[in-house]
């Protein structure tokens, strides 16, 4: 990873799918006294799960304590990763569950089973979602959000929910109520950000897949840094509703974990029309897609594959060597490499991001729709004084926003409108794939 897995003590920090990855913080679970399951779990893919359980060769219940000895092992021993919040008490009564089902012959879905890691910035019903601040601690959502439902529905087991950098606003992943998330390579190093804890549970191998939300790199940077793939989905592809917002224009859902195959399939669980939410419905009058359906190993042969030369151009070297590495194996692959440059590239991208005169309405919005919200705006967190110190200078900022219907906001929307559609047509004309 080189120097992009920036020190903890310093701060800072590619035909079809994104790489990036992350890590989380817990509360310790019950002491665990199950026989370990007939597969090991560390390094184990959905793939590898599914087969096991569909085998006899384990139980739901037996990978749910398996998970959890890693987690006693190296989350709150050990390194101390810190990528969890908390775990879900009732993991192993759902494992159970799932068990049951199983044996009845009534597996809801491709997921069935399994433990997955949710960035505690989704809802869910039945537990507290902070979004790692400390205002928000006990803050209980009165239902599930439409990607944790769905992940139900499929039957998957929400183990736990993990560490992010506090309120999505950052991209080291620390946290007033979680602390700082560290890298599962290299402890000293942090995870990445804001799906930190994600990616480094998943890394970890807490659990072999997760999820967290991305609003200008939270998905792909985690990812990056903890040897996984991540995908920034299509806007509308994955509901937004019920994830504590940063930007409502820029962010969403999607997927981490340690293999094509696996993304492909958390992809599937995760996708579907919301009616809280109306960017899915472009989705309304097209077919269900299939990811893992589409999966295809000679993919890359005859794929168009452009490298943006722009982004090169500060580029720590080593980082830049590492991507040139992998441009070279999808051309082995079979893949026509297009050098793309764009002139005035600098110009368009100024003044594109809508998260500064966003974040405070949306937040706003957000928790006026939970009961009994413990906050209700960033200044009242400000007040309170409710926040990791590191993080103050950008509450305050994001705090002047002085309307939700500004002039400045039009002129930034409609930068981005520019700015996609120049990109587009650099794609349209070179024929690009990706």
């Amino acid at each position: 990873m080189g120097n992009a897995a920036r020190h903890v003590t310093g701060g800072n920090v590619m035909k079809r799918l994104l790489i990036a990855a992350t890590i989380f913080v817990v509360l310790r679970p019950a002491p665990i006294a199950a026989q370990p399951a007939a597969i090991e779990v560390h390094e184990a893919t959905v793939v590898d799960l599914r087969a096991a359980l569909t085998s006899g060769r384990a139980t739901s219940a037996q990978l749910v304590d398996a998970y959890l000895a890693r987690i006693t092992a190296y989350e709150h021993a050990g390194p101390a990763i810190n990528a969890l919040i908390r775990i879900n008490p009732n993991a192993r009564a759902e494992a159970r569950a799932r068990d049951a089902e199983r044996a009845a012959g009534r597996a809801r879905g491709a997921l069935h089973g399994i433990p997955v890691i949710i960035k505690d910035n989704y809802d869910t019903g039945d537990m507290p979602t902070s979004g790692g601040s400390i205002a928000l601690a006990n803050s209980q959502p009165a239902r599930d959000a439409f990607v944790v439902r769905k992940l139900r529905e499929a039957g998957a087991i929400i183990l736990a929910k993990s560490n992010l950098h506090e309120l999505a606003a950052g991209i080291t992943s620390i946290s007033s109520f979680g602390g700082q998330t560290r890298n599962p390579y290299d402890p000293a190093r942090c995870a990445g950000g804001s799906s930190g804890g994600t990616g480094a549970a998943i890394a970890a191998s807490f659990a072999a897949v997760g999820w967290g939300s991305d609003t200008c790199g939270s998905i792909r940077i985690p990812s990056a840094f903890g040897s996984l793939f991540g995908l920034r989905p299509t806007q509308g592809m994955i509901s937004r509703s019920g994830i504590i917002p940063l930007s409502h224009t820029q962010d969403i859902g999607g997927p981490m974990a340690r293999t094509v195959s696996d993304l492909a399939i958390a992809l599937d669980v995760s996708t579907g029309v919301d009616t809280n939410d109306s960017a899915t419905f472009i989705m309304r009058d097209k077919p269900a897609p299939s990811f893992e359906a589409a999966l295809e190993k000679s993919a890359l042969r005859g794929a168009r594959i452009g490298v943006f030369r722009p982004y090169f151009a500060d580029t720590d070297a080593e980082i830049a060597d590492s991507v040139r590495a992998a441009i070279e194996a999808m051309r082995v692959q079979g893949a026509v490499i297009v050098d793309v440059p764009m002139a005035g590239f600098d110009t368009l991208i100024a003044n594109t991001g809508a998260i500064p005169t966003e974040t405070k309405f949306d937040l706003i919005n957000y928790l006026a729709g939970v009961p009994n919200a413990p906050v209700r705006s960033m200044r009242e967190i400000l007040d309170r004084g409710l926040y990791d110190r590191q993080l103050e200078a950008r509450f305050r900022s994001v705090d002047t926003a002085s309307s939700a219907d500004s002039d400045w906001h039009r002129k930034v929307l409609a930068r981005q409108a520019l700015l996609r559609a120049r990109m587009q047509f650099v794609m349209d004309s070179l024929s690009l794939d990706a």
